[in-house]
């Protein structure tokens, strides 16, 4: 899959069968938009192409409001997104960054700059909901009118249900947020999981007894709290872990928010390693602790929380296998 920060330039331009969106998760809808898009290329000798957006559009907006809580927060980072994208096929991918420039584009001008000239597209599948230009002022009306005049077909997908539920980034968000990874499994169609690289960190896990892996989170995750979780990446099978995701309010009061995994028996070094964290249940609230005992006590008993865990469900799938 190529993927392009900003419109392809005149040579790396191709006609394609395009679909738009922020595409945060990539869930159960996205992947049936997706599935048309590269079913309608593939029938039409297109190369099938997603445009998507960095920053958020309303992270965007919230930031030059000055007020961050109106910005969602996000499901995926952009590696995991790309990589969704790509298990579903698709050709080509434009990162759109999002400014003020982008921000004021008329409808017009998007439609005539953006879509005929930067992508080429012939035909376009979007949401019945969608919107473009300068205040959100074209719908999916201009924008099958305006296919009409430049040549390009326009078709709209129906909302995607899980039984009276409809399928949206808002609903996965509220999952996760409940700690229902069930659910949120459910409307992405795969267990939730962050992927990044190992970093360094200040070490004070390992000072603690609980050595972790660090992992940067650069945006507002949708959720937060302490974990059960698996490590994918370090071995042939993932290993049992416990994590946090959060600020660290007890030893840090900088606001960056850090992915760290304590991995169980685990002694190795893999700094700059690429690994994916599974969630599987939540055991509590990010917390603030007076001291670092208070702190140790906390994260022991988490630990032995999560080992218990994963000891019933080795136990239930033993017991599964002898029937």
């Amino acid at each position: 899959m190529k993927v392009f920060r900003g419109l392809p330039n005149d040579r790396a331009r191709a006609p394609c069968a395009l679909t738009i969106g922020n595409f945060d998760g990539v869930h159960r809808g996205h992947q049936a938009l997706l599935a048309r898009v590269c079913s309608a290329a593939s029938e039409l000798g297109l190369e099938a192409a997603v445009m998507t957006f960095e920053p958020h559009p309303r992270e965007f907006f919230a930031r030059r409001a000055g007020d961050l809580s109106r910005a969602p927060n996000r499901i995926a980072n952009l590696r995991d997104k790309l990589q969704s994208l790509s298990n579903a096929g698709i050709d080509r991918v434009i990162v759109e960054h999002f400014n003020e420039h982008f921000a004021a584009i008329s409808p017009q001008d998007f439609v005539e700059r953006v879509l005929v000239e930067g992508l080429h597209v012939k035909w376009l599948m979007v949401g019945d909901d969608f919107c473009y230009g300068a205040r959100r002022a074209g719908n999916v009306a201009m924008l099958a009118e305006a296919g009409k005049r430049h040549g390009f077909h326009v078709e709209t997908l129906p909302t995607v249900m899980h039984g009276a539920q409809r399928i949206s980034s808002s609903a996965v968000r509220s999952a996760l947020a409940a700690g229902d990874f069930g659910q949120a499994g459910q409307l992405l169609g795969h267990p939730y999981a962050m992927s990044g690289h190992v970093i360094h960190g200040a070490k004070l896990g390992r000072t603690l007894g609980f050595p972790t892996l660090n992992l940067r989170v650069a945006h507002r995750p949708a959720l937060s709290g302490i974990f059960i979780v698996q490590v994918h990446g370090l071995g042939p099978e993932p290993l049992p872990a416990v994590a946090s995701l959060g600020v660290r309010p007890t030893v840090d009061d900088s606001g960056r928010v850090l992915l760290e995994v304590h991995v169980f028996d685990f002694a190795q070094s893999c700094y700059g390693q690429m690994v994916r964290v599974e969630f599987l249940e939540k055991i509590r609230d990010e917390e603030k602790y007076t001291d670092l005992a208070t702190l140790t006590a906390a994260i022991a008993r988490d630990s032995e929380q999560a080992r218990a865990w994963f000891a019933r469900r080795a136990a239930a799938l033993t017991a599964t296998d002898r029937i």
